[in-house]
């Protein structure tokens, strides 16, 4: 795996874990019930809190879902992502 790709993995992980972070913060312990009442496909949306890779149109989707803005949901979780 190249620097690169490393630095991509790392922040697809990031991303879904800032993702775990806020369903949970909703009182969501599960993310099919999560999926379902947002009319996400769960398996989906599974991946996505796993760090698979997705869309910039369902990313806004979901944080739009969470009622926040890019800035605040790069807020935590993210500060070493810009390290080489």
């Amino acid at each position: 795996m190249t620097e690169e790709e490393k630095f991509i993995q790392d922040t697809l992980n990031k991303l879904g874990e800032r993702l775990r972070q806020l369903r949970k913060d909703k009182g969501y312990s599960n993310y099919e019930f999560f999926a379902y009442e947002n009319k996400i496909s769960r398996s989906q949306y599974g991946r996505y809190e796993k760090g698979s890779d997705l869309r910039f149109s369902s990313f806004l989707k979901l944080i739009h879902i969470h009622g926040i803005n890019l800035e605040e949901f790069f807020s935590e979780g993210f500060e070493d992502s810009t390290e080489k």
